[in-house]
C-alpha cells in the first residue's frame, strides 16, 4: 500500500462520525466570529469615531492587516484538516497581511518624523491590546480547534498554529476599532505580538488535541 493511501485510510478511520470536518470548521468559524462579536461589545466595543475613521488609510489597514490573515489562514487550514493535503498557494497567501503591514510602515516612516517613531510605535494602549486581543481570541480558538479534531491533520502543531492565527486575525479586527493606536508601527509591535501568543498557544494545544 502506498503512503499516501494509508495516511487517507487511517484518516477514515479516526475521523468521527456526524459533520463533515470542512463543514464542522465554517460552523466553528461562525461560532468563533459571534463569539469574538460578544466578548468584544461586553468588554470594549467600538471608538466614538470609528465610523469617521474609515476615512483613514491607517484605520482601513488595520482590518486589511488582521481580516487577510486570517483569510489566508482559514484557506490553509482547510488543507492541513485533510491528510496528505498539498497546502498549494496558501503558504504564500499567509504572507500578503505582513506584505501590506510592511507597505503601511514604509509610508509611515516617511509621513512622521523620525522623532516620533518610537512614540506612535509605543503608542497610548499597548497594554490593552496585549490584554484583549489574546482574551476575545480563546474562544475563538477553542472552537477551531474543535472542529480540527473532526478532521485528520498530519501536522497538529502547525494546524493548532495557524487556528491561532485564525482566532487572532478575528479578535484583532474587532479590537481594531476599538483601538486610538492606528499607526502601522504600533500594529506591527503589538498587534504581531498579541497574534503570536494565540498561535503559540494553538501549537501547544494542537500537539495534544490534534495528534492521530
Amino acid at each position: 500500500m502506498k503512503t499516501d493511501d494509508l495516511i487517507h485510510a487511517i484518516a477514515e478511520d479516526v475521523t468521527p462520525s456526524g459533520l463533515h470536518p470542512q463543514r464542522s470548521l465554517a460552523l466553528a468559524l461562525a461560532g468563533a466570529v459571534a463569539a469574538a462579536a460578544i466578548l468584544f461589545w461586553l468588554l470594549l466595543g467600538p471608538r466614538g469615531n470609528a465610523l469617521v475613521s474609515l476615512a483613514e488609510p491607517r484605520f482601513v489597514l488595520k482590518f486589511l492587516v488582521t481580516l487577510g490573515l486570517a483569510a489566508a489562514a482559514i484557506g490553509l487550514v482547510l488543507r492541513l484538516i485533510r491528510p496528505g493535503a498539498a497546502p498549494g498557494l496558501w503558504h504564500s497567501a499567509l504572507l500578503l497581511a505582513p506584505g501590506l503591514l510592511l507597505i503601511g510602515i514604509g509610508g509611515e516612516l516617511l509621513a512622521v518624523p523620525a522623532e516620533r517613531w518610537m512614540t506612535v510605535l509605543v503608542g497610548v494602549n499597548a497594554r490593552i491590546c496585549l490584554t484583549y486581543i489574546p482574551l476575545m481570541g480563546l474562544a475563538p480558538l477553542g472552537l477551531i480547534l474543535l472542529a480540527l479534531r473532526r478532521g485528520a491533520p498530519t501536522r497538529p502543531a502547525l494546524a493548532g498554529a495557524v487556528a491561532g492565527l485564525i482566532a487572532g486575525g478575528i479578535s484583532a479586527a474587532f479590537y481594531a476599532s476599538h483601538c486610538p493606536d492606528d499607526s502601522p508601527l504600533f500594529v506591527a509591535t503589538w498587534y504581531v505580538l498579541a497574534i503570536a501568543i494565540l498561535a503559540a498557544l494553538g501549537a501547544l494545544l494542537g500537539r495534544w488535541l490534534l495528534r492521530w
